[in-house]
C-alpha cells in the first residue's frame, strides 16, 4: 500500500507555511528530528528543490521506509539513526554546522502505532515491548515486571497522570505474582479489571498507563528536556523551528523552554534594553495552535495535537 494511504502528516501545510520563510535561501539545511514514515519531509523536498534534509529518528524501521521513500531525492538526503537529543552530533556526522529550519513531530508514530507487534496500541494484543528503538534498552515488559509498587504509582502519575495510579499498580503486582505479564492484552485485561466500573464510561482504563509506559521505556521526556535547547542552539539567525506535540506534559515542557528562549534577561528595571541580553528568538504563534475541525474530522490522530514555533533572531551573546 501506498505509505499517502496509510500516514496522512499532521498540521502539514502550517508547517510547510511556518517554516518556509527560513527554508527559501539557496543551500538551505532541514532537520526532521522525528522523521518516522517520512511524510512532512517528502513535502518539504518537493516544496522547496534546493532544499538538504537531516533526518533523524530512533527507529531503524522508521528509517528504512523513509530512506526508501525519499530516494528520489538523492544526495539531497542524509539520514542519521539517533534519539533527537542528539541533534548536534548528527549534524557534525554529515558536516552541518548550523540549520535553517528544524521540525519536531512528538510521541508515538504511525508507523509503531500499526505494527501489531510493537506492543504501543492497548487496543491489539501483542508483544509488551513499547520500545522506539527496538535494538536496545529494556521493553514495557520488563517495566512491568522489575518496578515496584511505589515506581510503577509514580510512573503512572507523572507520565500518564493517572488517577487511579495507585489502584493499577497494586493490581498490577498482584497479577505477576500469579504469573508474567508479557503482553499488552494481558496487561489491559488487568487494567480493566481494577477500573471501576463509573471510571470505565470516562475513557479506557489503560490509555494512560500504556502513555506513562511508552515514555518510560523510552525516556522521551528526559530527550526532550534536553533535544529542545539543544536544537535551537543549532538554528541560524532567522532559522525557524516548529514543533508539533501531542500530550500535555510535552506541550509544557516546550512551552517553558520556549517562553526562557525569548525572554530578555537585562537587569529589571534598566531604561533600555541591553544588546547582549536582549532574546535570542521570537514567538511566531501565539499559545499553541490546534488542527481545524476539518483536519480532526480527516486525520483523528490530529486531534490532540499542540503546535508552537519560534524563529532565531539574534546570536547568542559571546
Amino acid at each position: 500500500m501506498d505509505l499517502r494511504d496509510i500516514h496522512t502528516p499532521v498540521l502539514l501545510e502550517r508547517c510547510l507555511e511556518l517554516l518556509a520563510p527560513a527554508l527559501e535561501v539557496p543551500g538551505a539545511v532541514f532537520v526532521d528530528a522525528t522523521l518516522g514514515m517520512g511524510g512532512h519531509s517528502e513535502a518539504f523536498l518537493e516544496r522547496f528543490p534546493g532544499l538538504r534534509l537531516v533526518g533523524l529518528d530512533r527507529d531503524l524501521d522508521a528509517l528504512r521506509i523513509a530512506g526508501e521513500r525519499l530516494a528520489p531525492f538523492g544526495d539531497r538526503v542524509e539520514l542519521v539513526h539517533t534519539v533527537y537529543d542528539g541533534i548536534e552530533a548528527a549534524l557534525e556526522s554529515v558536516g552541518v554546522d548550523a540549520v535553517h529550519g528544524i521540525l519536531f513531530d512528538l510521541g508515538v508514530s504511525s508507523l509503531q502505532l500499526d505494527e501489531v507487534d510493537r506492543g504501543f496500541a492497548y487496543s491489539r494484543d501483542s508483544p509488551l515491548d513499547m520500545r522506539m528503538d527496538q535494538s536496545t534498552g529494556v521493553t514495557a515488559a520488563d517495566v512491568v515486571a522489575t518496578f515496584s509498587e511505589g515506581q510503577l504509582r509514580r510512573i503512572f502519575e507523572r507520565y500518564g497522570e493517572e488517577k487511579l495510579a495507585g489502584r493499577y499498580a497494586r493490581a498490577i503486582v498482584a497479577a505477576r505474582a500469579e504469573g508474567p505479564i508479557e503482553r499488552s492484552g494481558q496487561l489491559v485485561d488487568i487494567l480493566t479489571r481494577a477500573t471501576p466500573y463509573a471510571a470505565q464510561r470516562t475513557g479506557h482504563p489503560a490509555k494512560r498507563v500504556f502513555q506513562a509506559l511508552r515514555i518510560e521505556v523510552n525516556a522521551e521526556l528526559a530527550a526532550l528536556d534536553a533535544a529542545i535547547p539543544a536544537a535551537l542552539d543549532q538554528l541560524r539567525v532567522g532559522g525557524r523551528m516548529v514543533v508539533l506535540s501531542y500530550q500535555s506534559l510535552e506541550d509544557r515542557l516546550v512551552k517553558r523552554v520556549f517562553a526562557d528562549a525569548v525572554a530578555s534577561t537585562s537587569p529589571p528595571g534598566l531604561p533600555v534594553e541591553l544588546p547582549d541580553h536582549a532574546a535570542r528568538f521570537r514567538l511566531l504563534v501565539r499559545g499553541a495552535e490546534q488542527a481545524d475541525a476539518d483536519e480532526k474530522a480527516r486525520n483523528p490522530r490530529a486531534t490532540p495535537v499542540r503546535l508552537r514555533a519560534v524563529e532565531r533572531v539574534r546570536e547568542a551573546a559571546a
